[in-house]
């Protein structure tokens, strides 16, 4: 079982890691190695709570596959290990941010008195205005 937090964890079962080549520089090692990595997190697997899961899902955005799994890509590194701790790092951090519910705003109402100064400055800047046509005196 995977620690997320002091609540929550997951089946390590759920989650399947594949290592591909890296893209980008890296010399004749590129070509040979397969060190970046590629996890998959089976939200069907993980046994996450519903509101959890609906926020895990919503937060993972395009990495969310049609199948309902996550995945997390990690080619930073020059080494499997590293690749894999920081992948691993990634997919904790995200379900850690789904497991906070977002706190929910109450609308609040303006008071009389912050009402009473919004109309005075407004018929205070409409005299203004009225003062800068030409002729009469307005007031």
């Amino acid at each position: 079982m995977i620690q997320i937090t002091r609540s929550l964890s997951i089946d390590e079962k759920a989650i399947e890691e594949t290592f591909i080549r890296a893209s980008g520089p890296g010399g004749q090692n590129v070509n040979k190695v397969e060190t970046a990595v590629l996890l998959r997190l089976s939200l069907d697997r993980a046994d996450l709570p519903p509101p959890v899961r609906a926020r895990l899902e919503k937060l993972a955005g395009r990495r969310l596959t049609l199948d309902g799994d996550v995945l997390i890509t990690c080619q930073q590194h020059r080494t499997q290990e590293r690749n894999r701790a920081e992948a691993m790092a990634a997919l904790i951090e995200l379900i850690r941010r789904a497991t906070v519910a977002p706190i929910r705003r109450v609308p609040t109402k303006p008071s009389y008195g912050s009402k009473l100064r919004r109309l005075e400055e407004k018929t205070h800047r409409g005299k203004i205005k009225r003062g800068r046509g030409a002729g009469a005196d307005h007031d």
